[in-house]
C-alpha cells in the first residue's frame, strides 16, 4: 500500500490556526476604545480620559494620551512596551511617576510631560529610560525643585525643556551629569540670582557654544538690583561680594576695634561728666562771689 497522506491533510488547517494565533498574540491587545491606531502609532489624545487604557498592541511605538485628565498611571503600566519610542503624556493631571515605570521601555527616546502638576523631578525619575534623547518638562507652573539626581543615568540626552515652570534655582548637579546635551530651555521661570547661582551660572557659559538654549530669554527675578536682567549678563564681577570672606584675624581685629572703641566711648563719657561738673561747680562758686 501506498503512503498515507490524509493524516498531514488534516493538521494543515491547524497549522494556520497555529500560525494566526501567534500573530495575534504578538500584536497583543487590539486597538483601545475611544483611540485610532496606525502601524504602531496608538493616539489617545483629547478623549478626556481619567486613567491610562489598560491594554495597548504589544507592537506600540507612538503612544500618544495628550490632553486628557489623566492623574496618575499604573506601576509596571510600560513593562510589556519594548517598542515604545515616543510616549506623549502633555496636557494632563499627572504630578508624579510611579517607580520603575520605564524598566520595559528601553527604546523610549521622546518623552513629553509638558503642562502638568509636576512640583518636583524626583531622583533617578527617568533612570530606567537611558535611550531617551529628548524630556520635555516645561509649562508645569508648580515645579520649584529639581533633585540633583533627578536626570541620572541619561547620558544619551540631547534636548532638554525646563521652560515655564517655578524654578528659582537648580543644582549644578542635575545637569553636569548629561554629557550629550546640545539644547536646553530655561526661559520663563523666576531666577534668583543670588551667590548660589553662580556655579550654575559659570557652567551654563562655558556650554553655551555647542549649546542651543533660550538663556537670553531666561532673566532674573531677584535680587531687586538684577530683577530682568538675562542670566548671561551676569559676570564674575556680579558675584564679587559673594567671595568677600572674613578670616579669624578678621574677625579678631573687628573685635578689637570694637573694645577699643567702647573703651574710649566710655572714657570719653567719663570725662565730659568731670568736665561738666567742674563747670557746674564754677558756675555756682562765681554765683557766691558775686553776692
Amino acid at each position: 500500500a501506498g503512503p498515507r497522506r490524509r493524516p498531514a491533510m488534516l493538521l494543515g488547517p491547524w497549522l494556520v490556526a497555529a500560525a494566526a494565533a501567534a500573530v495575534a498574540a504578538g500584536a497583543g491587545a487590539g486597538c483601545p476604545v475611544l483611540c485610532t491606531c496606525h502601524g504602531q502609532a496608538v493616539d489617545c489624545s483629547g478623549q478626556r480620559l481619567f486613567s491610562v487604557p489598560p491594554e495597548l498592541p504589544l507592537d506600540t511605538g507612538n503612544l500618544s494620551l495628550a490632553h486628557n485628565r489623566i492623574a496618575s498611571i499604573p506601576p509596571g503600566y510600560l513593562a510589556c512596551y519594548g517598542q515604545l519610542r515616543a510616549l506623549d503624556l502633555r496636557n494632563n493631571s499627572l504630578a508624579a511617576l510611579p517607580a520603575g515605570l520605564f524598566l520595559g521601555a528601553r527604546r523610549l527616546a521622546h518623552l513629553d510631560l509638558s503642562y502638568n502638576n509636576f512640583s518636583l523631578v524626583a531622583a533617578d525619575m527617568f533612570l530606567e529610560a537611558s535611550g531617551l534623547l529628548r524630556l520635555d518638562l516645561s509649562h508645569n507652573p508648580g515645579l520649584r525643585r529639581v533633585h540633583p539626581q533627578a536626570f541620572r543615568g541619561l547620558a544619551q540626552l540631547r534636548e532638554l525643556d525646563l521652560s515655564y515652570g517655578g524654578l528659582s534655582a537648580i543644582s549644578l548637579d542635575a545637569l553636569e551629569g548629561l554629557p550629550g546635551l546640545v539644547g536646553l530651555r530655561l526661559g520663563g521661570n523666576p531666577w534668583v540670582c543670588g551667590c548660589a547661582m553662580e556655579p550654575f551660572l559659570k557652567w551654563l557659559r562655558g556650554r553655551i557654544q555647542r549649546c542651543a538654549s533660550d538663556s537670553q530669554l531666561a532673566e532674573c527675578r531677584a535680587p531687586p538690583e538684577v530683577a530682568g536682567a538675562p542670566l548671561l549678563s551676569l559676570t564674575e564681577e556680579s558675584f564679587q561680594a559673594c567671595h568677600l570672606t572674613l578670616t579669624l584675624d578678621d574677625y579678631l581685629f573687628i573685635a578689637f576695634v570694637g573694645f577699643v572703641v567702647s573703651i574710649a566711648s566710655v572714657a570719653t563719657n567719663f570725662l565730659l561728666g568731670i568736665t561738666a561738673n567742674c563747670c557746674h561747680r564754677w558756675s555756682k562758686a562765681s554765683e557766691d562771689e558775686d553776692v
